[in-house]
């Protein structure tokens, strides 16, 4: 099963680095989700894995480049755009002419449409198909060749949450049998669930790479909640000990640097009364927002109008 090696991945535009001395690994068995800002450089990343843009650097797949593999696609599955197909070739037909460019055996056509749920649109034009109709179409391609690897840029656009929930469980069981899933999405949520590592870029750089839960862990959003008829005594007990101490709401403490155990001790022996000690653990969107707040490319900002009005 392939292991996905990038090192050193460069791409200039204008001047301007669009992707930046970036390496990462990408290993059998696990969904790897590929973060980062609008204008991060994923995409641009993505294709130059695949040869598809020039630029520094090189990827291998089980220690060879895209371009070199006998029949890529099937060794290596790839959605990176919306519409992928002619829209004047009915989906099987599309299917069909891929299937016979790359030595699949036709039969496997019909599989696909089966597990992607198109076999009823199968002899329509795609041209007539929504987006998340397309976006099926899309990964019955990536899928045609059974192959190893799966790299998808923002597979889930355009489906609904029972469409989201699918796709979940079908990368999940794709990586279940020991292959390897690279997936770009903003739905950071979804990704929460799916993802068993993550590679996490801003402004083309690398900014963390590795399981979900390391990643989540550096996040500052990681916190004790304690409530105490006698908060102020006890905020200023922790902050004594090293502990960074905010009040939350009357009563209520968020404590950052100290785990709830050494909480627990610390009240006791004060002889400081506690309601609730609990561990709120941050999100992966709290964690990549804090990992990325300063890579952003655009920042939104509320008018000076709106803040007036509300």
């Amino acid at each position: 099963m392939a292991v996905i090696q990038a090192r050193g991945l460069g791409k200039v535009y204008a001047g301007k680095p669009a992707v930046d001395d970036l390496s990462f690994d990408v290993q059998p068995g696990s969904v790897t989700g590929f973060l980062g800002p609008n204008g991060a450089g994923k995409s641009t990343t993505m294709r130059l894995m695949l040869g598809l843009d020039r630029g520094a650097g090189s990827t291998t797949f089980d220690g060879v480049p895209f371009t070199s593999l006998h029949r890529p696609m099937n060794r290596v599955g790839t959605l990176l755009e919306a519409n992928p197909f002619h829209p004047t070739r009915t989906a099987r037909n599309h299917l069909l002419m891929l299937a016979l460019a790359n030595g699949v055996p036709a039969s496997r056509v019909d599989e696909v449409l089966e597990q992607l749920g198109l076999a009823t649109v199968a002899r329509k034009k795609p041209r007539t198909f929504s987006m998340g109709m397309g976006q099926r179409l899309g990964l019955a391609a990536a899928l045609l060749g059974d192959p190893d690897t799966l790299i998808l840029d923002e597979p889930a656009n355009g489906l609904d949450p029972q469409g989201v929930h699918w796709i979940r469980d079908l990368l999940k069981g794709f990586a279940a049998t020991g292959r390897s899933v690279f997936v770009s999405s903003h739905l950071l949520s979804e990704m929460a669930l799916m993802a068993d590592e993550l590679v996490v870029i801003g402004r083309g750089r690398l900014i963390a790479s590795g399981p979900v839960g390391d990643f989540v862990k550096t996040s500052t959003r990681n916190a004790v909640v304690v409530r105490s008829p006698q908060a102020d005594e006890l905020a200023d007990l922790l902050r004594r000990e090293g502990a960074t101490v905010e009040r939350i709401e009357p009563g209520a403490l968020s404590v950052v640097g100290m785990e709830p155990s050494r909480v627990g001790d610390l009240a006791f022996e004060a002889s400081i009364r506690v309601h609730e000690l609990a561990h709120r653990a941050a999100t992966l969107e709290e964690a990549f927002l804090e990992a990325t707040q300063d890579a952003e490319e655009y920042h939104a900002e509320v008018s000076r109008a709106v803040e007036d009005t509300s």
